[in-house]
């Protein structure tokens, strides 16, 4: 079970969402936002694909780290904000069909860091596949750090 430190995480993921350009380039949806756990959905199109049809690694790579990243905003305070420290993803099978479903969970919550999964699958039809895994490192940044950079 996760600590919340800002019990208004979903309204400040909404805001962050409204400014998030690179999701919408990509036209990633993160539709579940819930104490230490988001979900999102990805339309798939051809520019999510390789020569071979089948989507490209670095967008499953990052359907992973955004909806790791989002569950771990989830649990900080409103003044704190986190950033990728490590991801590492496993890939089991290649990505194919209409759409990709990511989840993403905090696993272990510190104070400057906390540590999430993530899975990435896809979906046809009904058919659901496990595409990746992902253990990452999300580290806290404080507002003292921000001073700082």
């Amino acid at each position: 079970m996760v600590k919340v430190f800002n019990p208004e995480f979903k309204s400040r993921i909404e805001k962050f969402l409204e400014r998030q350009h690179f999701m919408k380039l990509v036209g990633f949806d993160l539709n579940v936002i819930e104490a230490g756990r988001t979900e999102g959905w990805l339309d798939l199109t051809e520019d999510h694909k390789q020569q071979t049809g089948l989507v490209h690694g670095g967008v499953t790579a990052t359907l992973a780290d955004i909806v790791a990243g989002f569950a771990a905003v989830t649990v900080v305070a409103e003044d704190q904000h986190v950033v990728t420290g490590e991801i590492k993803i496993s890939y089991f099978t290649p990505g194919r069909g209409q759409k990709l479903h990511a989840k993403g969970w905090v696993v272990k919550q510190g104070r400057k860091m906390s540590f999430c999964e993530a899975e990435v699958w896809s979906v046809d039809g009904e058919e659901r596949t496990l595409i990746a895994k992902a253990s990452t490192t999300m580290v806290t940044i404080f507002p003292e750090d921000k001073k700082k950079s």
